[in-house]
């Protein structure tokens, strides 16, 4: 059995399973920590965090970079890179403000991992003047 290219839709750029399976698993991390990590100063705050971490990406993006569709908003590569680095700094200073050192030294090799695979995808998203 042959299949060929052309019977599977085209993927973006740097949306291979790998790529975006990393990419969520950080910013699901991002969405469990930044909340955790201000809960106690602030359930509202924690709230809130949640909010403006999950909704923004959801609504703005970059046109052409979603395997599903475009966004309902469209912005530039750079918000939708922005976006990225967001989820991952806050996961990582989440992680290392309330869990064990073995957890966030694992969150940051798995943002850093993130930034690194990432590469080709960011370099799409600003190279084509997006």
């Amino acid at each position: 059995m042959t299949v060929t290219t052309a019977a599977r839709p085209s993927r973006p750029v740097g949306h291979d399973p790998l790529r975006g399976g990393l990419r969520f698993l950080a910013e699901l991390v991002a969405w469990v920590a930044v909340p955790w990590t201000l809960w106690p100063h602030s359930p509202v705050l924690a709230i809130a965090a949640v909010l403006v971490l999950v909704v923004p990406p959801a609504v703005f993006g970059t046109p052409g970079d979603r395997p599903g569709g475009d966004p309902p908003v469209a912005a530039p590569g750079a918000v939708t890179i922005g976006s990225v680095l967001a989820h991952l700094v806050g996961a990582v200073v989440a992680a290392w403000a309330v869990w064990p050192t073995a957890v966030a030294i694992a969150v940051t090799v798995l943002c850093i991992a993130v930034v690194v695979s990432e590469q080709p995808r960011w370099r799409a998203l600003v190279g084509r003047g997006r």
